[in-house]
């Protein structure tokens, strides 16, 4: 297996590694094509590409591989031949990132792994079915929906704190964990850079990402997001998801009830996601991925950077 994560190959011998930049709503990503799972990344070596500063810089990494070649993935190799194994950008794992998803399926669809139409993607969150519009494989153009599963709502009462304001929050799973709480001003929020805290914390033992959310019109809200593992981003995905469906229960919408979707434009400070929530449950996300440049990053920079 060739490894960024050692310092065996010496550095005359160290092949650069090919890297594309792209993002979702402003989610930005390194996204890092390795079909046969050939590279390991440790958590620092994501980092050290993630970071802003001193590497290329994003919200997370987007490792492509081939559902067979990785052993999380191998189960879903029938269903899907793509695997995101999707890292927040301090490295540590994560389960699902719907504008992850989007820019993933975008590259699929650039390198010429993938049409216009319905896609399959492996994630640890599950196989997220994916439909691509015509017109994307070169410009970005042409809005990607996700199929996101169905929401989990537990039943656990939490409440989110910033400063000296306290607010209940909805406990939301869309594959990952939220904490969704209604806010006045998204001011109040605060600064973000570190999870704010949120009780009681046996309810989210591996973390939880926290969205602040506020009201734009009927079934329109706007929202900022803490996502572990990467702090205040642009735009949360799955984060989307769970805002809406919480929305929709505040307002006593139901489609399992009614037996009618329902929709809410989300705004984020990234731009706008549509979601749909199926009368089966289903949650549907809409919205731009696209891919901003290509090119190498140097092996031996990347040890050297961690090392």
């Amino acid at each position: 297996m060739v490894s960024v994560s050692t310092s065996q190959t010496a550095p005359s011998q160290a092949a650069p590694i090919a890297f594309l930049k792209g993002h979702g709503t402003e989610n930005d990503f390194v996204i890092v094509p390795d079909p046969e799972n050939a590279l390991e990344l440790p958590p620092r070596a994501v980092a050290a590409l993630c970071d802003r500063r001193a590497g290329l810089g994003g919200d997370g990494l987007l490792h492509v591989v081939r559902s067979a070649a990785h052993p999380e993935a191998r189960s879903m190799a029938g269903e899907a031949e793509w695997f995101m194994d999707y890292r927040n950008a301090d490295g540590s794992i994560a389960e699902m990132c719907g504008n992850g998803v989007r820019v993933f399926a975008r590259y699929l669809q650039r390198a010429g792994h993938a049409e216009a139409g319905d896609l399959a993607v492996a994630t640890r969150g599950g196989v997220k079915k994916v439909h691509l519009a015509k017109g994307g494989a070169e410009g970005g153009a042409g809005d990607i929906t996700v199929h996101m599963g169905r929401a989990v709502l537990p039943d656990d009462q939490v409440a989110v704190t910033v400063g000296d304001r306290e607010w209940p929050a909805r406990n939301v799973n869309m594959g990952n964990p939220h904490a969704v709480a209604f806010v006045e001003d998204l001011a109040h929020a605060g600064e973000l850079r570190t999870e704010p805290p949120v009780s009681p914390a046996s309810v989210y033992p591996d973390g939880v990402n926290v969205e602040f959310v506020v009201d734009r019109g009927p079934r329109h809200v706007a929202f900022r997001v803490h996502e572990r593992g990467s702090g205040e981003t642009r735009s949360c995905g799955t984060g989307a998801c769970a805002v809406a469906v919480a929305a929709a229960r505040r307002d006593g919408v139901d489609p399992a009830v009614t037996g009618e979707p329902v929709t809410y434009t989300v705004d984020l400070p990234g731009g706008r996601l549509l979601i749909t929530e199926r009368p089966d449950g289903g949650v549907e996300m809409t919205g731009p991925a696209v891919i901003v440049a290509e090119g190498h990053f140097d092996a031996v920079w990347l040890e050297s950077a961690f090392g």
